[in-house]
C-alpha cells in the first residue's frame, strides 16, 4: 500500500467486472482478474477458480475491501491464516451486509470499522485492529458510512504494513461463535472520529 515499501500489490481480484479496483490495477500495471460467480456452474467450480487464480500470485496476504461475496470454504481453508477483511462496524456487533445501517437502526452511537482475519464465518474471524467513529444524531446511513470509509482508508494500510513488516504475525485462531446478545452502545475513548 502507499506509505509501505514493504508491501507489494501481486494483483487485484474481482467478483464483479466492474469494480473500480480493476481500474486502479490497470492504472498501475498491476495484473488483475475477474471470476465472476454467475459464471460458474456451482460455487465449487467457483471456488477452484478462486483459488487458481490467487496461486498464480503466490501472495502472502489476501485483502478483502469491498469483496461483497461470502468466500467458499475451500477458497478460505486454502489460504487459512493469510486472508484479512475490512467490516465497517465494530465486530462483533453488526456483522454482515451493512454495518452502518444496522448501527442507526439499533441507536447506538459509536460505530467505526474492523480489520479482522477471515475463516469460514461471516466477520467472525479474528479482530486484529479497530478504529471507533461518533454516530451523529441527524446521521444518515451513507453520512455515517462515509465517515467509517475515513477510517478505513487508515485502518487497513496500517494493519497491511504492519504484516509486511513482521510487526503483526497472523495465525489461524479458533473460531467466534456469536450469541443472540451483543453490545449496543459503547463507552466513549479518546480515539473515537466524529
Amino acid at each position: 500500500p502507499k506509505g509501505h515499501p514493504e508491501a507489494e500489490v501481486v494483483g487485484v481480484l474481482s467478483s464483479t467486472p466492474e469494480a473500480p479496483a480493476l481500474d486502479f490495477a490497470a492504472q498501475q500495471q498491476i495484473s488483475s482478474a475477474t471470476v465472476n460467480r454467475h459464471t460458474f456452474k456451482n460455487r465449487k467450480a467457483w471456488s477452484e477458480a478462486l483459488i487458481d487464480q490467487c496461486d498464480r500470485w503466490t501472495p502472502h496476504l489476501i485483502v478483502l475491501a469491498g469483496f461483497m461475496k461470502i468466500l467458499p470454504p475451500p477458497f478460505v481453508k486454502h489460504f487459512e491464516g493469510q486472508i484479512i477483511n475490512i467490516h465497517p462496524s465494530l465486530l462483533p456487533a453488526f456483522p454482515g451486509k451493512d454495518g452502518p445501517a444496522d448501527a442507526l437502526a439499533h441507536g447506538v452511537r459509536i460505530s467505526g470499522c474492523t480489520v479482522h482475519l477471515v475463516d469460514e464465518g461471516i466477520d467472525t474471524g479474528a479482530i486484529l485492529a479497530q478504529a471507533a467513529v461518533a454516530v451523529m444524531p441527524d446521521d444518515t446511513r451513507d453520512a455515517l458510512h462515509a465517515r467509517i470509509q475515513q477510517q478505513e482508508h487508515r485502518l487497513l494500510p496500517g494493519v497491511i504494513g504492519a504484516i509486511a513488516r513482521g510487526d503483526l504475525v497472523l495465525s489461524p485462531v479458533p473460531r467466534w461463535e456469536p450469541s443472540a446478545s451483543f453490545v449496543e452502545d459503547a463507552i466513549t475513548s479518546p480515539s473515537i472520529h466524529a
